[in-house]
Order: structure tokens, then sequence, then C-alpha cells
């Protein structure tokens, strides 16, 4: 049976009043989770990050624990060596992969706020993969421009995770495909977006997730028909698809 109107204002209303950033509608499921296959295997640099994020008033803009783990993993599945992150804030997801890459693995980190990438730095350094990391403070699209148009930058890097503004998504998209090589892999967060890309337009929204759904709903769409890419969405965190350059 369809479900009513009703229903789903009902369900995108639960959306907003859950305290994480898991689409599970059973928080006790969600706690689940956590307590039996992500805490008890989390590193303890990044559990000592996650605490430390929650203390900042901007923490729902975190990586959740089960998505940092997932990371860690497909990392090194893929044997990754030569990575980017776009959307940086305190590094628990930059922590992630540089726990993942070898010793002589690189990641060209991104993001528009140094102050909050220091905030996590030390735990970075005393995990030791601080070498791991390039910083560069401001817009990505600039520095992007500069790689592609510099030639030398085509098709050289293994994974490149997206966490950033919403809107750009599709510029980097542009751009990332250009730098990301063939069977590696790029990894959008946030492309379920609270789960309001399925919440009917009067849907009590806040303010920036509704501000943000028209381009996320773009940017899955145009994935989704891109031909040099095979996909793969992911109901964890808030959404992740990633996507396999094939050409």
């Amino acid at each position: 049976m369809a479900p009513t109107q009703e229903g789903q204002q009902n369900q995108a209303g639960r959306h907003q009043e859950v305290g994480h950033k898991s689409l599970l509608q059973s928080d006790k499921l969600y706690q689940y989770i956590l307590e039996t296959s992500v805490y008890p295997r989390e590193p303890e640099s990044m559990k000592q990050l996650r605490e430390l994020t929650a203390k900042h008033p901007w923490n729902l803009m975190t990586t959740s624990a089960d998505e940092g783990q997932f990371l860690n993993m497909l990392l090194k599945l893929i044997n990754a060596k030569n990575t980017m992150e776009i959307g940086v804030y305190t590094g628990y997801s930059l922590l992630a992969t540089a726990l993942a890459l070898p010793d002589d693995g690189k990641i060209l980190a991104m993001d528009i706020n140094r102050e909050n990438y220091k905030l996590g730095l030390p735990v970075i350094q005393e995990a030791g993969v601080a070498h791991k990391i390039d910083f560069k403070e401001g817009p990505a699209l600039p520095v992007l421009d500069q790689m592609i148009e510099a030639g030398k930058y085509h098709g050289t890097f293994d994974f490149i995770f997206v966490d950033a503004d919403k809107d750009n998504y599709l510029n980097y998209h542009k751009r990332l495909i250009e730098l990301v090589k063939v069977g590696g892999v790029i990894g959008y967060d946030n492309t379920l977006w609270n789960g309001s890309v399925v919440a009917p337009p009067d849907a009590p929204l806040r303010k920036y997730v509704l501000y943000y759904r028209d381009f996320v709903l773009e940017l899955n769409r145009a994935l989704a028909a891109d031909p040099r890419i095979e996909i793969c969405q992911l109901p964890v965190g808030d959404g992740i698809t990633l996507c396999r350059r094939i050409s």
C-alpha cells in the first residue's frame, strides 16, 4: 500500500528529530550498530577526535562514526595511496583516511576554515599521520582548475571524498572526473540529505535542508546519467554515493 501524504510528512518529521546523522528510523538499532561493530573497533585517535568534535557548536557537520569506519575499510580494499578530500571540518573522515593509507600515502585536503581543522590537528599529529596530509585553506574550485590546467594531475587520484558545499557538488564532479584515475573512486557525502530527497514539497524541513535539497537531487540525477562512472548509493550516515570511473 502506498504511504499517505500524512504518513510521508510524519516520516519526514521524524528525520528532523533524530539526533544523529543516520537515516535509520530506529535510534536503538543505530546505537546497536555503533556499540556492536563501530565503537569496539574504532581507533583511539578517532574516538578522541569524535568526542572532541561533539563539543563543537557545528558538530552535525562531522562524518558519522559508522561512515568513518566504512571509508577506512574502503580505502584499504582499493589499496588507495593518493587521495583528495574536499570539506575537512575538524578532520574525522580525514583521520579515517590517513590511518588507512600506507606510510607514503598522500591526502590533498581542502577546506575554507583552517580554524576547525586546527582543532583536530593535534589528535592527527599524535596519531602519527599528519605527514600524509597537505592542507590547503580556501575554496577548492580554483585549486582544481589549476590542477587541471597543469595537466600532470589528470587521472592520478585513487580516491576523492567530497563533503562540502552541496550547491557546488556538480561543479566539483565536472573537474574531479578528470583527476580521478580510471578504476578510481569518488565519494559524495550527504546524497540522501536528511531523508529530504523523498519528502513532500510542504514537509517541515529546516531552512538549510530545504535550501540544498534541490542541489542534491540534481546531483543524484546527474550521477545516475553519467556514462563515465558506475555508481552505488549507500544509506550510510546521511547517504554516500560512490562513483567508480570507468572511462
